[in-house]
């Protein structure tokens, strides 16, 4: 741009085509802006889903739209033959069958139970009905008495005094507290899990006649996450042994971190063995996103790890024993922008093309997992159904490349398509393998809707301490175990183990629901 009238050239028609360029800039940098604007309007205030109602599809009605007349169909329509499908019984789902009855008869007076006749009635049957009752949390005081012994024949010797002999003090997952196993399973269920904070959990149990600070709560946290060091290294050992990778991350706001503003930025990462055989989650704290974190952690690693597109992650592609693939969901995700970013009145476009042709690939992945295939068959599947439309889609991308401005929404999805490419085909070389990295988001989205209760982290070591709890917590969940059963199934066993072998029996693949629903053990030293 001039600022410099002087240097404006005097010919009119120079300056007729200045202002011509100008005006032609200046339009296409606004309709930029004005793009991004309704972008973060949408993200803002629109709904969060990513769901894409296609312009060429079925639309829903307007809320008080009315059906058209009937007689007023076109004669000339096309007659739809619409499939079988099963659908879903409508109604209450029944209460489980595990949960213990009540039983309350309503029956009518003995008066009542005459026929005007003088008969009496005979009774035919009965009708039921159940009700979800609940009993409130129970506070109790375990009382560990250990009776003491002595011998009367020894008690007027004076050399070592009489022969005293008293049980061991009961091993506990948090040395000389009083906190059981039960309720410190409970503590830590209600924040990684229901994400309550524990000035909340404080209030909770006042209201039950105890008081515990949440200073306390804690102290036995970071006491627990400590004790359960043997089982998190085991776990990593495990993820690492698997084929398959998918890894992410997330900020989070760590006050007393040396060094540092108690407004900068920190991380959770989470590393998720991809393997459906043993699902296993690691979370890791880390002051920082750079890409050292993921090559530490895997660095003995070999097999394919699944990653978004972040720059983080490219020195994957030059490890020789890691096969990098890319994520489908993040690039739909590009294209999904845009469509917000047009607002419910556009037209159809680019982005609704390419929208169609990740909803074919998706479409394919949906009937595979609908369906009981072997790796090998989905790899020919993949091969036969979704390999054309891949090629299909690359060539319109390479098309679409050269006739988008690349400043756009527009054509940052198509260069961030293109760019990954290598990486999101990478799918359907191996059956084993997913479409798109959304286990690991998934698995990271617990973390980010507890962040919103709790907000921060007061220390590293309590950042720490958190990672350590979410991953036996979520690789609980993962391998369907109840997490409060397993946390105390867990800290009851945990002060007892010495050998590798009896840590490994506290790893969630090597416990069944029936061993969780067995009576509490107290451990003894």
């Amino acid at each position: 741009m001039l600022s410099d009238a002087a240097k404006l050239p005097d010919d009119p028609t120079a300056l007729k085509q200045l202002l011509v360029d100008f005006q032609r800039h200046f339009d296409k940098e606004t309709a930029i802006l004005l793009e991004q604007i309704r972008l973060l309007r949408a993200q803002l205030y629109g709904r969060k889903s990513e769901k894409v109602i296609p312009i060429d599809g079925p639309q829903p009605l307007p809320l008080f739209d009315m059906p058209e007349p009937e007689g007023l169909e076109d004669e000339s329509a096309e007659e739809i033959h619409v499939p079988e499908h099963t659908r879903k019984k409508r109604g209450r789902k029944p209460l489980p069958d595990d949960l213990p009855r009540v039983e309350v008869v309503h029956d009518i007076d003995e008066k009542d139970k005459t026929c005007p006749c003088g008969c009496t009635l005979k009774r035919i049957g009965e009708e039921t009905s159940e009700q979800l009752d609940i009993i409130p949390a129970k506070i109790q005081v375990i009382r560990h008495i250990r009776p003491k012994y002595a011998c009367p024949e020894c008690e007027g010797v004076e050399d070592d005094g009489p022969t005293v002999k008293i049980a061991p003090v009961p091993a506990q997952i948090v040395p000389k507290s009083i906190v059981s196993s039960s309720l410190l399973a409970h503590i830590l269920t209600g924040k990684f899990i229901d994400h309550l904070p524990f000035y909340r959990q404080e209030k909770q149990l006042l209201r039950l006649g105890v008081d515990v600070s949440r200073t306390s709560m804690c102290r036995w946290a970071m006491q627990a996450a400590e004790a359960c060091q043997p089982l998190l290294n085991l776990l990593e050992e495990e993820v690492l042994a698997g084929m398959y990778i998918q890894a992410d991350e997330t900020t989070l706001q760590v006050l007393n971190e040396p060094g540092r503003s108690p407004t900068s930025k920190s991380y959770m990462w989470v590393f998720r063995r991809g393997d459906p055989d043993r699902p296993i989650l690691i979370y890791q704290y880390h002051p920082t996103r750079a890409g050292d974190v993921a090559s530490a952690f895997l660095r003995d690693f070999a097999g394919t790890v699944q990653t978004d597109g972040y720059a983080g992650y490219d020195f994957l592609d030059t490890r020789k024993a890691i096969r990098h693939i890319g994520c489908w969901a993040h690039a739909r995700r590009k294209f999904t922008d845009v469509t917000r970013a047009l607002g419910k009145k556009r037209k159809a476009g680019a982005a609704d093309k390419a929208l169609k042709y990740i909803r074919k690939l998706y479409a394919v992945e949906k009937r595979i997992r609908n369906g009981e295939y072997s790796p090998e068959q989905i790899y020919e599947i993949r091969q036969a159904e979704s390999k054309p439309v891949l090629d299909d889609f690359e060539k319109w991308l390479k098309k679409k490349q050269k006739q988008t401005p690349p400043k756009g929404l527009p054509g940052k999805a198509v260069s961030y398509t293109l760019k990954q490419w290598s990486r999101l085909i990478g799918y359907i070389e191996d059956g084993n393998l997913s479409i798109d990295n959304n286990m690991a988001e998934n698995s990271i989205r617990p973390f980010v809707v507890g962040r919103k209760n709790w907000l921060f982290s007061g220390t590293p070591e309590g950042a720490e301490a958190s990672a350590l709890l979410y991953s036996l917590i979520e690789t609980a969940k993962a391998n369907k175990l109840e997490p409060w059963a397993y946390l105390r199934y867990i800290f009851d066993r945990l002060p007892l183990a010495a050998t590798l072998e009896d840590f490994e029996a506290l790893l969630p693949w090597n416990i069944t629901r029936e061993q969780l629903a067995m009576p509490v053990m107290r451990a003894c030293a």
